[in-house]
């Protein structure tokens, strides 16, 4: 069993920043692939980035050049750098990790981008 907490979301001007963090626990953090999705009222669950064990990254093209996941292997975190944050970035952010058939998700962070 993994557990996931994320942290750092919060309410933030158009143009700004924010980091997200999810810590993992209960497992050998560096062998699962980490990702982060975002799920907007009345729309469905969307694949954000994601990070595999060998460094990989993946982007959604709606966060291409503004989003980074880093992954810190050794405080078993992996992190979701948002930059030129937008009113369509609003939404609860999920950290989720998987391997094999196995996959896990946090309970979520509410991040609301408006002026």
């Amino acid at each position: 069993q993994v557990q996931l907490v994320e942290s750092g979301g919060g309410l933030v001007q158009p143009g700004g920043s924010l980091r997200l963090s999810c810590a993992a626990s209960g497992s050998i953090f560096s062998i699962w692939t980490m990702a982060w999705y975002r799920q907007a009222p009345g729309k469905q669950r969307e694949l954000v980035a994601s990070i595999t064990t060998g460094g990989s990254t993946n982007y959604a093209d709606s966060v291409k050049g503004r989003f980074t996941i880093p992954r810190d292997n050794t405080k078993n975190t992996v992190y979701l750098q948002m930059n030129s944050l937008k009113p369509e970035d609003t939404a609860v952010y999920h950290c989720h990790c998987n391997r094999l058939t196995f996959e896990y998700w946090g309970q979520g962070t509410q991040v609301t981008v408006s002026s």
